[in-house]
């Protein structure tokens, strides 16, 4: 069978898997269906702006109260492409509250659930803005960060933010607000990924440089960088910024300065592994 473009494959986190055994052995399993459901909606509205813009996605995976959608080219689309696909998940609630808005005026047996699910829809919608990788709201404010900072500073910058951010959500869960050990495993989860993320952070560079590389980023607008010449390839890489390719203007001692386009340098760093020399170095090679 040929799976359709429009639906991803959906895969379960196996800390949901966890919970959904809890729920079984608790009585909530209702509960936690109605927050899956309201998860899978928030996610299908990510893949489907995805899939308009004509973004490779290899699926979507669940957990409690978010999700991942799985794709490579954060970093790599326009901004306001990252803006409409990062926003039309938010998007959706507004749909389940209308939904939801609807069915409230039916009295029955249901209206237990629709309740539970107008409260579920609240906090899956605020918790996803928090301003903490990978949510929503931390992804708005990589893209933020990123059009007044070159990418890896921003990058970087953002995950050491919601390192904080869930070291100081923690003890308010502890102490401000009633303990519930879903949240405190929510923010464990976050944790552990903004940690991952911190240690993998040079490879999401250079993942950013080399689709730069191969001609699969979008550029708005050319902005020029002034390095000295004793800078090597990846200090020079430090200054770039998404959606914009650079001219590179190389000073050397007495004030004169040489041009270098950036594909120049990236294809001395990929190509030719040029990883020691500075640019200063490579110019003069040129010349």
């Amino acid at each position: 069978m040929t799976r359709h473009k429009w639906l991803p494959p959906v895969r379960i986190h196996p800390i949901l898997l966890i919970f959904i055994l809890i729920s079984f052995l608790t009585g909530t399993f209702v509960e936690l269906m109605t927050i899956v459901s309201i998860v899978l909606i928030h996610e299908l509205g990510h893949f489907t702006a995805a899939k308009w813009f004509g973004w490779r996605v290899r699926g979507v995976t669940l957990w409690v109260f978010g999700g991942v959608m799985d794709t490579d080219e954060q970093g790599t689309r326009p901004v306001h492409e990252e803006v409409i696909v990062t926003l039309s998940g938010p998007l959706q609630h507004g749909f389940i509250y209308l939904l939801l808005f609807l069915l409230s005026n039916s009295q029955g047996e249901f209206q237990p659930v629709i309740e539970t699910a107008y409260f579920y829809n609240t906090v899956i919608l605020v918790f996803n803005l928090l301003p903490v990788w990978p949510l929503d709201g931390g992804k708005l404010l990589l893209l933020l960060f990123s059009e007044y900072h070159p990418y890896r500073y921003a990058y970087n910058a953002v995950i050491l933010f919601s390192l904080l951010c869930n070291a100081a959500l923690v003890p308010v869960l502890l102490f401000a607000v009633p303990f519930t050990f879903s949240a405190f495993m929510l923010f464990l989860f976050l944790a552990v990924e903004n940690r991952n993320d911190w240690k993998q952070r040079y490879y999401v560079f250079i993942r950013f440089l080399l689709q730069r590389y191969q001609g699969r980023v979008y550029f708005k607008r050319v902005q020029s960088v002034e390095v000295p010449c004793d800078y090597r390839l990846l200090d020079v890489f430090n200054t770039f910024r998404r959606d914009k390719t650079h001219t590179i203007y190389v000073t050397f001692p007495g004030g004169s300065r040489r041009s270098f386009h950036e594909m120049e340098c990236l294809h001395y760093y990929f190509h030719d592994r040029q990883h020691q020399k500075t640019i200063g170095e490579l110019v003069s090679h040129v010349s």
